[in-house]
């Protein structure tokens, strides 16, 4: 199967319901990671968030006393920031046209949207938009493979794609670095880039953690017979792993910020 980047990022427009109600939220350590980094706090702070889909990432920001905009492209995950986030406002447009003022803003925010990007034209965006001294943070929230089921389960699901050319887009759900290489971080933004690395872990349903794989492009684009497929057959192999249906999924968040 031959894809884009553009159509895997709007492959979530026809999954906006189940993206919002099962993708993981992030921990509170990563706003305190990236308060730290960027050398200020959200309260107050005027904050864009690019890429906001349903709005995860957008609403613990909101929450820290953020004045949020949120800037989504796809029509469906609009729509469902709209339906369960009505307080935030959400423009329309992606990273490479930000519908943004110059100078206005203290926070540009990329949460799992970074690569989705052309950095070309999203880097001197982010600088045009971002007040002085204001930072880009980028992140995303990678499953852990130093924990041996998720390295299996990531093996799988490599093994799965790689005839497809959709592995990268798997890489949220099981991806090592070499399948995560197309996650770049641009250059051109002050000093550069200050990275940390923050772990968490969650504990959900075993058909939820499924349904979860199912939310990310490579499984959206792939078509429901070729998922449930899959699916069929993780949920055999995980069942004995998690006799209780409870599986705690392990993360990793990788949050890089430079100061314009």
């Amino acid at each position: 199967m031959t894809t884009t980047p553009r159509s895997r990022a709007r492959s979530f427009d026809s999954a906006a319901a189940l993206y919002g109600r099962h993708r993981p939220g992030y921990p509170e350590t990563l706003y305190d990671a990236v308060e730290e980094l960027a050398g200020r706090p959200f309260a107050g702070a005027r904050v864009a968030d690019v890429g906001a889909g349903t709005g995860i990432g957008t609403a613990p920001m909101r929450a820290r006393g953020a004045e949020v905009v949120a800037v989504e492209p796809g029509d469906g995950m609009a729509a469902e920031f709209r339906r369960g986030r009505p307080d935030i406002p959400v423009v329309r447009g992606d990273g490479d046209r930000l519908p943004l003022a110059g100078a206005s803003f203290d926070f540009v925010t990329y949460a799992q949207a970074w690569h989705w990007t052309d950095p070309v034209r999203s880097v001197p965006e982010a600088r045009r938009v971002l007040k002085p001294g204001g930072a880009l943070a980028i992140w995303w929230n990678d499953l852990d493979e130093s924990v041996g089921w998720v390295a299996a389960q990531g093996r799988r699901i490599r093994s799965f794609f790689e005839d497809d050319g959709l592995a990268g887009g798997a890489g949220a759900v099981g991806g090592n670095r070499a399948a995560l290489g197309f996650r770049t971080l641009p250059r051109g933004l002050g000093s550069g880039f200050a990275t940390r690395s923050v772990s968490w872990s969650r504990r959900i349903p075993l058909e939820a953690h499924l349904a979860n794989l199912s939310s990310h492009s490579a499984f959206l684009l792939l078509g429901e017979a070729g998922t449930r497929r899959f699916l069929d057959a993780e949920r055999a192999r995980l069942e004995p792993l998690f006799p209780d249906g409870v599986v705690e999924e392990p993360y990793v968040v990788s949050v890089s910020v430079a100061v314009a």
